[in-house]
């Protein structure tokens, strides 16, 4: 069976890191928007958009959360910015068994940028006072079963983490509200 092509529309943040000042409103805003009731607290450990800083050298590289990984990767190049040398995964979007970034903190769930899923654009990029963010749209067309491998990474985490018994329970729990 051949999965049907559908048009979706793809919202990327470009990031320009020669306008970014390091001043982490991106962050904020961020983790803000995605506590628990929404606007109740700031803890950048839920944000889905990190700066690798360098203050020193006046270098700020804003980084979003991209999809999970569910192995490290193999890739340790290293780059130097500026002569100071960082690790590849600095600069990795992926939230991977391998490092603590992008993950929930208090569920270890991976994060991913939802791109302020329901509002107008993106808050990082609203509040963006240096215009070192910028939202961009395009379509393209996707296969439906890319929809589904998202579904089935999702709810596979979640019985990695709660046991597929709890995650019934709670499917159960969720259709009997329908």
């Amino acid at each position: 069976m051949k999965a049907e092509k559908k048009k979706k529309k793809i919202k990327t943040i470009k990031i320009d890191v020669d306008k970014c000042n390091g001043c982490r409103a991106c962050e904020l805003i961020c983790s803000a928007f995605h506590a628990a009731p929404k606007y109740s607290s700031n803890n950048p450990a839920r944000a889905r958009i990190r700066l690798i800083r360098d203050p020193l050298k006046d270098v700020y590289v804003p980084v979003y959360a991209g999809d999970y990984a569910p192995a490290e990767c193999a890739g340790r190049d290293k780059y130097t910015i500026d002569g100071k040398e960082y690790d590849e995964c600095a600069f990795c979007r992926a939230s991977c068994p391998s490092r603590d970034e992008f993950k929930e903190p208090d569920s270890g769930l991976p994060l991913k940028c939802d791109t302020c899923e329901g509002e107008e654009e993106p808050l990082c990029v609203k509040w963006c006072l240096a215009d070192a963010l910028t939202l961009e749209e395009r379509e393209e067309e996707v296969d439906e079963e890319q929809e589904q491998e998202e579904l089935e990474i999702g709810l596979e985490s979640l019985a990695d983490k709660y046991g597929l018994e709890k995650l019934r329970d709670a499917l159960a729990r969720m259709s009997k509200k329908d």
